[in-house]
C-alpha cells in the first residue's frame, strides 16, 4: 500500500477517534494525474448527504497530456462505502464538534483508496502538549543515539 497522500495537518487539527477505508470515484484523468503525483489532501473533507458519502477539498491537479477530456481540480468526489457505514459516519458526524477528514489517499490492489478519520477538534493546549511530547521524544533518541556511539 503506497502512500499517494497524506493529510499530516488533520492529525494536527484533530483527534481521530475512528478510522474507515472508503474507495473513490474518479475519471480517467484523475488516475492519471494521481499516478503522477499530483493530489492534495491538505484542506479535504468529507460530508453525507443524501445517504452518499462526497469528498470535498481534495485537489487533483488536470493531467497535461489527456487529449480531449479534463477534468476540474477540486471537484467533489463520491466515495464508495457500505451503507452501515455511511449510517454509522452520519450519526458520528452529526455531533457537535466532530468531523469526518480524509487523512490518506494510497493504492490498493491497483484501486484507489481513501482512509477517512472521524475526527474532534483539538484545543490549543492540545497542540502545545503534543508539541511538547514530541521534542521530548527527539531530545531523548539523541541523547541515546549519543551514548552509543560513545560507548559502541
Amino acid at each position: 500500500m503506497a502512500d499517494i497522500a497524506t493529510n499530516r495537518k488533520a492529525l494536527h487539527d484533530y483527534h481521530i477517534l475512528e478510522r474507515y477505508e472508503a474507495g473513490i470515484e474518479l475519471k480517467g484523468t484523475e488516475v492519471k494525474s494521481i499516478r503522477a503525483g499530483f493530489a492534495n489532501l491538505t484542506n479535504a473533507f468529507a460530508r453525507i448527504e443524501n445517504a452518499q458519502a462526497f469528498l470535498y477539498g481534495c485537489d487533483i491537479q488536470p493531467y497535461e497530456r489527456a487529449s480531449h477530456e479534463q477534468h476540474e481540480p477540486k471537484r467533489n468526489r463520491r466515495l464508495l462505502l457500505h451503507k452501515q457505514e455511511i449510517n454509522k459516519l452520519f450519526g458520528q458526524s452529526s455531533i457537535k464538534g466532530h468531523t469526518i477528514v480524509a487523512l490518506r489517499m494510497y493504492w490498493k490492489n491497483g484501486r484507489v483508496k481513501v482512509e477517512l478519520g472521524v475526527g474532534k477538534g483539538k484545543e490549543s493546549r492540545d497542540k502545545r502538549t503534543d508539541l511538547k511530547k514530541r521534542v521530548e521524544q527527539r531530545e531523548t533518541a539523541r541523547e541515546i543515539s549519543r551514548f552509543n556511539r560513545k560507548h559502541a
